[in-house]
């Protein structure tokens, strides 16, 4: 059965190059060797591959525990849980948040809220605003050892210990885990009111379709046998063996597309989205830059960078729309760029619902795209560097009671900058910085990566848009906004293993608050806050990136962070 989105594509010049593509496909059976579970369609040796590939029959497989999974959501509405908090990272949270952000929450459900960021002010915030009486707790992590994810949980269990006792503190609680993880262990040891045991042969990244997506979903109240309907339809046609004839646009034809052009120097692959499924491009930001940014080598996706003139674009783009039927925003936009001759890929969805084949056509075109890179879409060799400088950074906060950090080489404004050269105004740090920027296709074009670790916020995130926005302005560069820690578990990856074309500007924030981290869960005893974590995990990605040799700025703003983010805005204009 044909999937139920309609794609449209006006390539330009790289047409041939992805028919080229779509032909190497055909002669080497790429599409059979990926269900067939393959290895060598991406490298000899099978580690960190052969035991990647669950995603491929999330569709049917998880269509059986769907019954499993409503009753479940049913049992926590006739609880008493009208609120639940998913504490989770990256593929442990974006599919969730995605879902949410797509579909609301049916009512009578769970309204779901994702965190995600250890800044303090957060953590805080969802403490005082939710009742821990009627709030089920979601602890999700794949592996049972992510950092902020089991801070998270100690801080919130003994949140709800104080509250309710002790004894009734686990049955707030679900996990979703792997097999024989600590936390599959942690969760029967307290009493969880349930521990889901997710296939471990599917990725984080690759676990939208999974009990990592479906069961936050299903406590909103989404219709997640309509998602499985839908990604089922996706994947019969992405089994299909290429045949160019056809014109058959699936997840092998999208990949093709995404892998020639970043080998022609359109490696900036740019999303365009409806309002109501703005939410689909992180989760895609995730799943691209961190399997294919590694290796000297990289496809940087570009999610919620605000609309500019077509001529501020550079030749490399790639422009991508999933728009709902009917939404006509970007037409007029798209029409311009594809007559400069940007290649242009609109994809349609009958409803909201067709985002469960959207999932897993993105999938195969990404598993497909690596496979023209020459690179394994499903580790992520770079994302540790920052982890293990972080820790290090907060074993000498436990032992000597401070973070290490560079004195800044400027104030101003209120305004304190750490960089690489020495400089007068913030004006002229931007000036200096930029102006290091590769504006050629030769060796790659530099894109601008902005990396908040500040509390996240509404009024922040426009902040912090207007900036972004200038700063495509100024350069003609791509640019990425991202709230840290979040981003680590994303885009880090492509930070670190791509060829090296980022610029960094990093921001940090005074926190007027902060909250202790129970040392063990069930006790008091804390010997590291939230805000030294965020601190150095800041501090930490700051000196992994300069260790692979990125270029990085730090600008440290105080407690009002959106006025001061305006200031930084205002020095780009001088």
């Amino acid at each position: 059965m044909e999937n139920e989105t309609d794609v449209t594509a006006r390539l330009g010049e790289l047409a041939p190059a992805v028919d080229a593509a779509l032909e190497e496909f055909r002669a080497k059976n790429i599409v059979h060797r990926l269900w067939a579970r393959d290895h060598t369609v991406w490298k000899d040796d099978p580690a960190d591959i052969r035991n990647r590939l669950g995603w491929l029959d999330s569709p049917s497989v998880m269509r059986r525990a769907v019954p499993d999974i409503l009753s479940f959501a049913r049992e926590a509405r006739d609880a008493g849980f009208d609120h639940a908090l998913l504490m989770g990272m990256g593929g442990s949270s974006l599919a969730p948040e995605m879902f949410r952000r797509s579909f609301g929450v049916k009512e009578g459900c769970l309204d779901l809220d994702v965190l995600d960021s250890t800044d303090p002010g957060a953590v805080l915030g969802y403490a005082r605003e939710r009742d821990p009486s009627r709030t089920l707790f979601i602890v999700s992590t794949k592996s049972g050892g992510t950092v902020e994810t089991l801070s998270f949980m100690k801080y919130f269990y003994n949140h709800v210990s104080r509250a309710l006792g002790p004894k009734k503190a686990g049955s707030r609680f679900i996990g979703i885990t792997d097999p024989g993880s600590s936390l599959a262990s942690t969760g029967a040891d307290l009493g969880f009111r349930r521990v889901f045991l997710n296939d471990p042969d599917i990725g984080g990244r690759y676990s939208a379709l999974s009990f990592f997506g479906l069961v936050p979903a299903a406590l909103a109240g989404i219709h997640i046998r309509k998602l499985l309907e839908s990604a089922g339809r996706s994947a019969a046609v992405c089994r299909e063996p290429v045949d160019p004839a056809t014109g058959r646009k699936h997840g092998a034809w999208l990949g093709a597309v995404i892998g020639q052009a970043a080998r022609t120097g359109r490696d900036k692959l740019t999303l365009f989205l409806s309002p109501g499924i703005s939410g689909f491009g992180a989760w895609v930001e995730q799943l691209i830059a961190e399997s294919t940014g590694k290796e000297g080598k990289g496809i940087l996706p570009v999610d919620g960078e605000r609309p500019a003139p077509p001529e501020t674009y550079a030749p490399d783009r790639l422009f991508v729309r999933v728009r709902l039927s009917g939404d006509a925003t970007h037409d007029a936009l798209l029409d311009r760029l594809a007559e400069q001759g940007h290649p242009v890929i609109d994809i349609t969805l009958g409803d909201r619902y067709d985002l469960g084949g959207e999932c897993f056509r993105w999938e195969v075109a990404t598993a497909v795209a690596a496979h023209l890179l020459g690179i394994n879409p499903f580790d992520q060799p770079n994302v540790e560097s920052a982890k293990i400088l972080a820790r290090r950074m907060v074993a000498a906060f436990r032992e000597e009671g401070r973070l290490p950090d560079d004195a800044p080489t400027l104030t101003a404004e209120g305004v304190r900058v750490t960089a690489a050269f020495p400089a007068e105004s913030l004006s002229d740090v931007f000036n200096r910085f930029l102006g290091a920027a590769r504006k050629g296709n030769g060796g790659g074009r530099s894109y601008i990566a902005l990396q908040a670790y500040v509390r996240p916020g509404e009024d922040t995130w426009a902040a912090l848009q207007v900036l972004r926005s200038a700063l495509h302005r100024k350069t003609r560069l791509a640019t990425t906004l991202g709230y840290g820690p979040r981003f680590l578990h994303s885009t880090g990856q492509l930070h670190k293993g791509d060829g090296g074309n980022g610029l960094f500007i990093q921001i940090t924030a005074d926190m007027p608050e902060d909250a202790p981290i129970p040392d063990r869960i069930g006790k008091e005893e804390s010997s590291i806050t939230f805000g030294a974590l965020k601190t150095a995990q800041a501090l930490g990605d700051r000196r992994a990136l300069l260790d692979a040799g990125r270029p990085v700025v730090r600008f440290h703003v105080g407690e009002d962070a959106v006025t001061d983010i305006g200031k930084l805005t205002r020095a780009l204009g001088d």
